[in-house]
């Protein structure tokens, strides 16, 4: 399997550095490629320029600013999502990734009158989420985790149509002992390496 981590973390030294850390040594020591996407150490740029969103619809130029990371999408057959929920959502750097990277004829082709909108990434077989949240169970799903939704149900929907989804999250981050994040690592492991 060629599985692609995107990982969205400004602190290396975070909870969230550390999940990245074992989800990327348990892919490898099941035999699976794996290329890494820190978007923070990478320096992405979340934010779409004015030129870029003018040029958003135009099949190939479209792809240039964001080429590196089309490539990489087009690669893997699975994608692996690492990142802390923050307001019940995706932090904005991989939201601005997501929004930048999924383009019109490379990653879908727009919905029309006649047509519903049309995937492109049929590659990718398989998502992955490890998360970690502040807010309790209870009070993200009352939310209705609109983050956990963003991948696993409109991210997925340009993916291959048998696609395969895990969720793994830990609430209640902030309070939580170190035997609640040693066992959210365990879980982490056990779903990264079940792929």
């Amino acid at each position: 399997m060629r599985a692609l981590v995107v990982y969205c973390h400004p602190n290396p030294e975070s909870f969230s550095a550390h999940i990245c850390a074992r989800v990327v040594v348990t892919l490898a020591e099941a035999g699976h490629e794996v290329r890494l996407i820190d978007l923070y150490a990478e320096g992405f740029d979340p934010v779409m320029s004015c030129e870029e969103r003018l040029g958003y619809h135009t099949p190939g130029d479209n792809e240039i600013p964001v080429a590196e990371h089309l490539a990489r999408l087009r690669w893997c057959d699975a994608a692996v999502f690492v990142y802390p929920t923050w307001w019940f959502g995706l932090p904005a750097m991989l939201k601005g990734w997501l929004d930048r990277v999924m383009i019109p004829h490379a990653t879908f082709t727009m919905p029309t009158e006649s047509k519903p909108m049309q995937r492109q990434l049929d590659n990718i077989r398989t998502i992955a989420v490890a998360t970690t949240c502040g807010a309790p169970w209870w009070q993200s799903k009352l939310i209705g985790e609109p983050g956990r939704k963003t991948l696993l149900r409109g991210f997925r929907a340009i993916c291959h149509p048998t696609c395969r989804t895990r969720y793994a999250a830990l609430y209640k981050i902030d309070s939580s002992t170190e035997a609640r994040r040693a066992a959210h690592v365990g879980r982490v492991e056990t779903m990264i390496a079940a792929l």
